[in-house]
């Protein structure tokens, strides 16, 4: 499934821009970034249950802010893309 992922962590303090490096590492692990806080992450149920798990672990509720937005298997039909930053195809052949 397509879940995307998007957060705002408060980032005054130092422990603040710690929590926003931490929490996009875990992003960057499962998926990937097609916004400075936006995730694009193609998981199944058990490895999004772990992802949110982790990533609420690290954010401090009274500060931040997670959001999941749940695409579906369907995702590619509920998905478009215009302008910079090319878009890419999670299911598709990485070159490296």
């Amino acid at each position: 499934m397509m879940v995307l992922i998007t957060y705002d962590v408060n980032t005054e303090t130092s422990a603040g821009r710690k929590r926003l490096r931490q929490i996009a590492k875990e992003c960057v692990n499962k998926g990937q970034r097609v916004q400075n806080s936006v995730f694009e992450c193609l998981v199944d149920p058990a490895q999004f249950s772990e992802l949110k798990n982790r990533l609420e672990k690290i954010a401090e509720p009274s500060t931040d802010s997670l959001r999941y937005y749940f695409l579906g298997n369907n995702w590619k039909k509920r998905v478009e893309h215009y302008g910079a930053k090319s878009t890419y195809d999670p299911e598709g052949i990485l070159i490296t």
